[in-house]
């Protein structure tokens, strides 16, 4: 396993790390949603998405206390270990929520993880989440999100702890110029 390379990107809601992860995967690096795996398990239950995201935000935390902070990752981790089972060198994985999970992922691959944290200053974060389609926010509401995820789900240190920064307050091509370059320094 000395040869796979593990890159995991975070961000606050609004930062770019979607656009990022999309970037990734355009480049045909696989991807393991850590949301994938709450919208499985709500189907699986019968729980219904709400479009403005709550009932997905509610089962999140619900699922993490009840199962444990580790539930979802320890999910992951079992996708990880069946791209590489099947060949994948290279793995994107989008949406580590927790300090928990941030932790698990390190131990469970020491010498395999990078991560990566998309960042933005706050006003230009809270402009482009007001003005996202689909799943927009008011600033109410993205601060409330933010603090959600932060106290609930402890989102800040798995940002904080990233081993590499891209500051995306311009375009994408300057972020994508960026990750290039850490990639390149990665040898991902």
């Amino acid at each position: 396993m000395d040869n796979v390379k593990i890159l995991a990107v975070v961000g606050m809601s609004g930062s770019g790390k979607s656009v990022a992860v999309d970037y990734l995967t355009k480049k045909g690096y696989p991807k393991v949603y850590f949301g994938g795996m709450i919208y499985k398990e709500m189907e699986k239950r019968g729980i219904e998405r709400t479009e403005d995201g709550e009932s997905e935000k509610e089962f999140r935390e619900m699922i993490r206390e009840t199962e444990g902070k580790d539930w979802v990752v320890r999910q992951v981790i079992e996708e990880v270990k069946d791209l590489i089972v099947a060949g994948q060198k290279r793995i994107i994985l989008d949406g580590v929520y927790s300090w928990t999970e941030y932790k698990t992922l390190k131990h469970e691959f020491p010498k395999n993880l990078t991560f990566l944290a998309v960042v933005v200053d706050k006003k230009i974060r809270y402009a482009r989440v007001a003005e996202r389609p689909g799943r927009s926010f008011d600033a109410t509401a993205i601060r409330e999100r933010d603090r959600s995820e932060i106290e609930n789900l402890e989102k800040g240190g798995p940002i904080a702890a990233a081993d590499y920064y891209v500051l995306n307050n311009g375009t994408v091509e300057e972020m994508t110029t960026s990750i290039d370059r850490i990639l390149k320094e990665i040898e991902f």
